[in-house]
């Protein structure tokens, strides 16, 4: 087993509870890892044997695009892409990270971690 990174993926977009956040939007991070048997594309040096990171990040900007009012929501949306557009991955990871969220206060950032394994 193997693992594959997507880390500090930057994005600017509008999630959020509160009306002003659909308005203004805000800055967001995402970090995306993968475990999935590498052990034949290490061998052949072949795409097609691998996780395409660039697919990864390509899930992740086209599901952060999509409005949501809970980083939950859009986290469950980039792990289910995952599992079925790459039948590779065997475990992901996604953390999405709102950085200066407006909850009052001198917060840097807030982030959830959902986790999943494939099911069959």
């Amino acid at each position: 087993m193997g693992i594959i990174r997507v880390n500090n993926i930057r994005l600017f977009t509008n999630h959020g509870c509160l009306e002003e956040e659909a308005k203004i939007g805000s800055e967001y991070r995402v970090d995306v890892e993968v475990k999935a048997d590498l052990s034949k594309s290490a061998t052949t040096d072949e795409l097609v044997d691998t996780v395409d990171y660039v697919h990864l990040n390509h899930i992740v900007k086209e599901e952060m695009a999509i409005r949501s009012k809970l980083l939950e929501h859009v986290a469950q949306r980039i792990l289910d892409r995952m599992f079925k557009e790459i039948q590779l991955i065997e475990e992901a990871e996604v953390s999405v990270a709102k950085i200066n969220p407006p909850i009052g206060g001198n917060v840097e950032e807030v982030v959830i971690v959902l986790k999943e394994v494939r099911k069959n």
